[in-house]
């Protein structure tokens, strides 16, 4: 197909398609699927081989949120049965990050729900990052705690933070459809900040939450000229108790065709399965591992993952490793951690974004119940929403 292999040329220069190119991925037939895995596969080996880098989610602060992010379970007025509890202790983040560093992952996520941080609240993950820091060498880091006020990136960068997320979400145009308490500037303004203070940048977006192929193609092309070092592709999980409860939109084929296109328009940064593959890929996830080079291990925000262990035996099982402490996750060009360098000529600026910080359980994900009924094709797994009940803010150790 002439598509793909302009494509996977494009990839391997790291050449931005066009529009036109981005919107003919996601319109490929089901009959083509796997030669558009295969495309995207090379370009995803080009750039990453065959490694997988693992991370891992400790959740400081759970629900309570006054944001309205439509997708979100921690949301204002949210009726999902979710854990609710205030900040975790610097001693207990590190126990519950613990788990995952055991497990495999290289970078710990800190998330933490709300609009944004005060600088009281600063100073707690600053000590969380010491704590995690003081026990596990080489570990990453990355902060996710909302909107950021001016100089608080600095203070997270000098106590040790790698990164910072903070996800655009969904396209400019229909950001507002999505939330009303905040706006799609205020989220690439917060990505600003995080990249100007020297923090590496990751940003990503929520697919399946009613949205157009253009809509898609719009907030991939966004976040290439913001240019994160990592981009968290999430799968909407639609929870009982949230405005976007009815939306199954999601097929596995659907989710393959996204994660292909954004190794496409952005092949040489870190695209990471993050929320909802066990929802919406299931069986087929192990097919999306020649498509992105990172995952999240175990449980996630506020819904329960598989079990760590099944995760690292798909990724033996599909013939990938896991990504050592020792490995450097970015390409030489990008290793440094200022983004990709290439121009304006390539669509590639020197901004950034981040964002796990939808406070939401679409950063996460599910866990399977016991057999039942067989569910047809194309029907919704409601079976495979579990809301979290183990891990950092409980009494049981988390699914790691």
């Amino acid at each position: 197909m002439d598509l793909l292999n302009t494509l996977v040329d494009k990839g391997l220069r790291r050449e931005l398609p066009t529009r036109e190119e981005a919107l003919a991925v996601l319109a490929t037939s089901d009959d083509d699927l796997l030669d558009v895995v295969a495309a995207a596969g090379k370009v995803r080996r080009h750039w990453f081989g065959r490694r997988v880098k693992l991370n891992y989610l400790v959740n400081l602060k759970s629900g309570l949120c006054p944001e309205d992010c439509s997708y979100c379970s921690q949301r204002l007025g949210s009726e999902a049965g979710i854990l609710k509890y205030t900040w975790l202790k610097p001693d207990e983040a590190s126990q519950a990050a613990a788990a995952g560093l055991a497990g495999g992952a290289k970078r710990v996520c800190l998330v933490a729900s709300g609009r944004g941080p005060t600088d009281r609240d600063v100073d707690r993950v600053s000590q969380t990052i010491k704590a995690i820091k003081d026990g596990n060498e080489g570990v990453e880091v990355c902060a996710c705690l909302g909107l950021l006020s001016d100089g608080q990136a600095e203070r997270l960068r000098e106590a040790g933070a790698d990164a910072y997320n903070h996800n655009l979400n969904t396209s400019e145009s229909t950001y507002g459809e999505i939330t009303t308490t905040h706006t799609y500037a205020d989220r690439v303004d917060t990505v600003q900040k995080a990249h100007a203070a020297g923090l590496s940048p990751c940003s990503g977006l929520i697919a399946g939450m009613g949205e157009s192929d253009e809509d898609l193609v719009d907030v991939v092309f966004s976040l290439r000229e913001l240019d994160p070092d990592s981009v968290p592709v999430n799968f909407l999980i639609p929870f009982e108790g949230t405005p976007l409860a009815k939306e199954w939109n999601l097929t596995p084929q659907r989710c393959l065709r996204i994660l292909a296109m954004v190794r496409f328009v952005c092949p040489d940064v870190e695209v990471r399965i993050a929320g909802g593959r066990e929802v919406h890929l299931r069986t087929m996830q192990p097919l999306a591992l020649n498509l992105a080079n990172s995952i999240f291990l175990g449980d996630y925000l506020t819904s329960e993952g598989q079990a760590g262990k099944a995760d690292l035996e798909m990724i033996a099982d599909a013939g990938f490793e896991v990504e050592g402490a020792e490995q450097v996750t970015l390409p030489e060009h990008r290793a440094g951690g200022g983004g990709c360098h290439q121009g304006a000529d390539t669509g590639c600026h020197d901004s950034a974004a981040g964002g796990c910080h939808d406070g939401a359980g679409v950063c996460g994900s599910a866990s399977a119940e016991p057999a039942g009924e067989p569910v047809a094709a194309n029907e919704p797994r409601t079976d495979l929403v579990a809301v979290r009940r183990r891990g950092a803010g409980t009494d049981l150790a988390p699914n790691a």
